[in-house]
């Protein structure tokens, strides 16, 4: 059985994929690099959104905060990935919180200078209402399954989605690590730190997966998807 993790995790697409080859060149010369190290904030929550990123190394998670103060992370953003452009296109403030989980280079593409180009490019206007919609039913799907699942199911769909975000940060390397503290795992799947290490303890002893520090290398990921075969 496989499961189709694009319902729960987008596969990247190239932000220039959606310009025209003119426009597509005119942004491209009107970049910013931006460098943000580990724990840094790319923008808060409530703030109001000054442009486009387009991430070019590293991870960034995007987070709610809780009444208590604690994070919930709704989405973990990689290479390739973009974001920050749905506020500026609703005139709104952020509803989550994006910060730098490592090393992170993102080309920073201002919000007059996305908002001209939107004005011009039917193209761009057109994919990115695709996206919109690909991007509501993936945080949907989420928040539907980690809502009515139980921890085991829900640590074992994170190791998927997170092996995958994290191949594809290697280029799809073989046997790539999961490299994440436990503090945003429990987050990411919503759950306290203690029940995540018992459950991961759990699966180590199953030999699913092997742990070092804050790596984890998924070793059966069938064996996983047998703990979530009713998603």
């Amino acid at each position: 059985m496989e499961i189709n993790l694009e319902k729960y995790h987008l596969k990247s697409t190239s932000f220039f994929d959606f310009l025209e080859p003119n426009l597509a060149q005119e942004v491209k010369n009107k970049l910013q690099r931006k460098e943000f190290t580990k724990g840094e904030f790319l923008f808060k929550e409530k703030s109001y959104s000054k442009g486009v990123y387009i991430i070019r190394k590293g991870k960034v998670k995007i987070f709610q905060s809780t009444g208590e103060g604690k994070q919930s992370i709704v989405y973990i953003y990689k290479k390739g990935d973009y974001f920050g452009y749905r506020p500026l296109l609703a005139n709104e403030p952020h509803p989550v919180s994006a910060v730098a989980m490592d090393s992170v280079v993102a080309s920073f593409i201002p919000g007059d200078i996305f908002n001209n180009i939107l004005s011009r490019s039917s193209l761009l206007a057109r994919n990115l209402l695709i996206v919109l919609t690909k991007e509501f039913s993936v945080w949907v799907n989420k928040m539907t399954i980690f809502s009515q699942y139980g921890v085991k199911a829900r640590v074992a769909l994170s190791l998927l989605i997170l092996n995958r975000v994290y191949q594809r940060e290697e280029g799809n390397t073989p046997g790539s690590s999961i490299a994440i503290n436990r503090d945003d795992f429990s987050s990411f799947v919503g759950t306290a730190k203690e029940t995540l290490v018992r459950t991961l303890r759990i699966f180590k002893n199953e030999g699913i997966i092997t742990s070092k520090g804050t790596k984890i290398k998924v070793l059966k990921p069938k064996a996983i998807l047998d703990l979530i075969h009713d998603i």
